[in-house]
C-alpha cells in the first residue's frame, strides 16, 4: 500500500540521535518530493558537522539551514548550532537566536511549532531518541494542526526520555522502531 507524501517532514533528536538519524535519512527515497528538517541538539560552541556527518550516507542532498534559506523538496536542511531552526512559510526557513527551550539551542519543540502552523495537515512529524521533554509541545502542536507525528519506541530508544514525555503529553499516530520508520517512509509514493 502506498502513502501520498507529506508537504514537509520536520525530524527531531537528541542523545542516541546521530545514529538514530543515520539509520533514518538513508531510508528516504531519492527523488523524495518534501524539504525534511532536522533539529539534533548539538553544543553551541562548536560546528556541528551533521550535514558532512550525513552526505554521501542520505539518498538526499544534505546541508545545514542558513537563515531566509529556500526550502527545496528533497533536500535535508539541519539546524546549525546555536540556532533554533523556522518554517517561516511554505517556502523560506528562518534562524532564532531566542531563548533555549529546555537548556537547548537549537531545540525540536520551535521547528514542529513553526512547521505546523505553516503546513497542517500536510506536515509530517518524526520524534526519535533523547534525555529531555523537548518535542513534546511540538508533537502536540503538529497533532493539533492536523499533521501525522511518528515516534519512536522508547522501548528501542538510546535514550527514551524525549518519546516516552512526547507521547504521555500529545500522543502520536504511529509509535515505530527505527525498521517500521524506514518500511514506512519507503512506501511514500508520488
Amino acid at each position: 500500500m502506498s502513502t501520498p507524501f507529506p508537504q514537509a517532514v520536520v525530524i527531531g533528536a537528541s542523545a542516541g540521535g546521530v545514529q538514530a538519524l543515520r539509520e533514518v535519512l538513508r531510508c528516504f527515497p531519492a527523488r523524495f518530493p518534501a524539504p525534511v528538517l532536522v533539529v539534533q541538539h548539538i553544543p553551541r560552541d562548536r560546528p556541528s558537522g551533521l550535514a558532512a556527518l550525513f552526505d554521501g550516507e542520505c539518498p538526499l542532498p544534505v546541508a545545514e539551514a542558513e537563515d531566509k534559506e529556500p526550502l527545496c523538496p528533497g533536500v535535508v536542511l539541519f539546524a546549525p548550532p546555536d540556532y533554533h531552526l523556522l518554517v517561516e512559510d511554505r517556502s523560506t526557513v528562518s534562524l532564532s537566536r531566542d531563548e533555549p527551550v529546555l537548556y537547548s539551542r537549537p531545540a525540536i519543540d520551535p521547528l514542529f511549532e513553526s512547521a505546523a502552523d505553516v503546513f497542517g495537515a500536510g506536515l509530517l512529524g518524526i520524534l526519535l531518541t533523547g534525555a529531555s521533554s523537548d518535542g513534546s509541545a511540538g508533537v502536540a502542536a503538529v497533532r493539533r494542526e492536523g499533521g501525522t507525528v511518528w515516534i519512536q519506541d522508547p522501548d528501542e530508544a538510546v535514550s527514551p526520555v524525549m518519546p516516552a514525555s512526547a507521547i504521555a503529553f500529545a500522543g502520536a499516530d504511529a509509535i515505530v522502531t527505527l525498521r517500521d520508520l524506514c518500511r514506512r517512509l519507503g512506501s511514500f509514493t508520488p
